[in-house]
């Protein structure tokens, strides 16, 4: 088998298209929630702390000298990635959570009947059957 053939086969299988678009569709929420955190939660967190801005809060480990920028430590940014990831944490598990609930309910909804006893005998026979097939008993 010649490698081309092998990895067309290895790409077109079902688990790697799921996963990469999976990749896709997590990079796009990704964003969806970056911009939540930093365009409507962070403001409104900010003025509850008193008009604090975590995406500038930073330590200057190093001044800058003429072309040679500073070297800082940007604690802010991090904070608003750290609630980021919360956030799409907390969202993942809100729709892993409805999934299951949704699943558990097709799990334990029972089956309808498709036999019945027979009245006189006891036997099984079809719901719809008029006349039992082991004691021929005209059923109602």
């Amino acid at each position: 088998m010649s490698m081309m053939k092998e990895f067309k086969e290895f790409a077109m299988r079902g688990n790697v298209v799921d996963l990469a678009v999976g990749v896709i569709i997590g990079g796009a929420f990704g964003q969806i929630v970056g911009s939540f955190v930093s365009d409507v939660l962070m403001p409104p967190l900010g003025l509850l702390t008193g008009g604090v801005d975590f995406s500038d809060k930073m330590i200057t480990l190093k001044q800058a000298v003429d072309q040679t920028p500073a070297v800082n430590l940007k604690y802010g940014v991090f904070i608003n990635t750290v609630i980021n990831f919360l956030i799409v944490a907390f969202a993942i598990f809100m729709m892993i959570r409805a999934i299951n609930r949704l699943k558990r309910k097709e799990e334990t909804s029972p089956a309808a009947p498709t036999t019945k006893d027979c009245p006189e005998c006891l036997m099984t026979i079809p719901l719809n059957a008029k006349r039992c097939g082991h004691c021929a008993v005209v059923l109602k």
